[in-house]
């Protein structure tokens, strides 16, 4: 069996990702966050403790981090991905859909009984890749708390 630990590494013309958390740009990952429709004002000790407790995707042109995306998970039955982006400038050029597709080839997704996200965002592209809407009642349950991160006056 694979090691679902071990890292990972994708490339495609000049881009590359990969799983290795320490090339992981904490800031540049922050710098998009921050100013995200899902985490507002989120500071960067949250996204490194995010990161740190998470398989994470790192997609870069050179040493330029201009992509993201991680699954918390237990490594064994369950993944919730979040925090999937592209920076504006590098979108139209199918870095989402690969990101996406080399987030669903990780030796650990085919041992996960489920895997989640919650977006609002580009479900065409989650589509693509077998994701579903949950639209059962009673089943999902969530406790939502959008703005938690926005200062308080």
């Amino acid at each position: 069996m694979t090691n679902v630990r071990e890292v990972c590494n994708w490339s495609k013309d000049a881009y590359r990702i990969t799983t290795d958390i320490s090339q992981l740009d904490i800031p540049a990952v922050h710098a998009y966050l921050t100013r995200s429709s899902w985490a507002p004002g989120i500071d960067e000790k949250t996204v490194r403790d995010g990161a740190e407790n998470s398989l994470n995707f790192s997609l870069f042109d050179g040493e330029k981090q201009i992509g993201y995306a991680r699954f918390i998970t237990d490594y064994a039955t369950f993944a919730y991905l979040c925090d999937v982006y592209v920076l504006e400038e590098y979108q139209g050029k199918n870095l989402g859909a690969w990101l996406i597709e080399c987030v669903q080839s990780h030796p650990v997704t085919a041992r996960l009984r489920r895997m989640a996200l919650f977006t609002s965002t580009a479900p065409w592209l989650y589509e693509k890749f077998g994701y579903t809407p949950v639209n059962e009642p009673n089943y999902t349950w969530v406790i939502t708390r959008p703005g938690l991160y926005l200062k308080k006056d």
